[in-house]
């Protein structure tokens, strides 16, 4: 414990001016004598330590002085920066936190970055997040409500093992205890979360080369899980000006033809998308800006659901 402290109080000083003895010994929950000897330690190893006398006194680095950064280079710092601070902003996490410190100590111009990562948490709940971070890290059960991609809806209980962002969205992965098996859920399908207190041994690995779920294709292939090359179908877009920025946001990855009125069509590939239900979603979110043009089974599928939507407002 004391050498950590030592660790992180030398990267605190490369950081930061000065840092009075107080203010140190409240960040790191010990006495101002700790401090003091802490500091004696700190100098002793042949860190140039320096003292400032005064009201706003405290204790720094020579100036001047930097750690070796030889292991390494500014590009590799910088873009670690960057990640952690957009883990940091979603998870709150100290250790992170402080790893970031240390960093920085490392590469002192990254004031100015050139790359930033929000990792955006709006689609769930503000703190599932940091529930199954702290499930995972303590090893601790839990249990919630799943909607699954036909809308039905069970309760689970998992072994959390893994939070990923993907496909622009959190998704867990863990040991089902309800299914005996690892599954994998997306959080903002996940009701009434809860940590049940039950704690679980770590040590079930994850199926390394195995997707668990194909709810949705990912952003460069348009498949899900399971289906080959020779199961895929051209669905083809033509997009109105009007609706374009939406349409590419929607379908980045597929081929692309510009026209002289500035409309464009689009060609993805999908498996079986006449009942890709995440794909009719994304296509009537397009309105009056957009038309399927193949395959003809997409476009009755489409006109149906049209019909029954305008069903429902008759009497408006």
């Amino acid at each position: 414990m004391k050498l950590e402290r030592l660790l992180a109080m030398i990267y605190k000083l490369l950081n930061h001016e000065v840092l009075s003895a107080a203010t140190l010994a409240e960040e790191f929950q010990v006495s101002q004598r700790t401090i003091y000897r802490d500091i004696d330690t700190i100098s002793a190893a042949g860190f140039p330590v320096v003292s400032h006398q005064g009201q706003k006194g405290g204790y720094g680095m020579m100036e001047g002085y930097k750690l070796d950064r030889s292991l390494l280079g500014s590009y590799d710092v910088d873009n670690l920066i960057t990640v952690l601070e957009g883990l940091a902003s979603v998870f709150e996490d100290e250790r992170t936190q402080g790893t970031i410190e240390r960093l920085r100590a490392l590469d002192p111009q990254h004031a100015n970055p050139r790359l930033a990562v929000d990792l955006e948490t709006r689609r769930i709940a503000p703190d599932a997040l940091q529930q199954l971070r702290k499930a995972m890290m303590d090893g601790i059960v839990v249990r919630f409500d799943y909607v699954d991609a036909h809308n039905a809806r069970t309760t689970r209980e998992i072994e959390p093992a893994q939070l990923l962002f993907k496909f622009g969205a959190w998704y867990v992965q863990g040991w089902c205890l309800t299914r005996e098996a690892h599954r994998e859920f997306r959080l903002s399908r996940m009701l009434e979360l809860t940590l049940t207190g039950r704690r679980f041994a770590p040590g079930r690995e994850l199926p390394a080369d195995e997707r668990l779920t194909g709810e949705r294709p990912a952003a460069g292939d348009g498949l899900v899980a399971g289906a080959g090359q020779d199961e895929l179908q051209e669905v083809v877009l033509l997009v109105e000006p009007e609706s374009l920025s939406e349409a590419l946001d929607q379908f980045q990855w597929a081929d692309k033809e510009q026209h002289a009125d500035g409309s464009m069509t689009l060609r993805i590939s999908v498996h079986q998308p006449e009942q890709a239900r995440w794909l009719h979603g994304l296509l009537l979110g397009l309105g009056r800006g957009a038309e399927v043009l193949e395959p003809p089974e997409l476009r009755t599928v489409l006109k149906r659901q049209l019909q029954h939507m305008l069903a429902r407002y008759e009497e408006v």
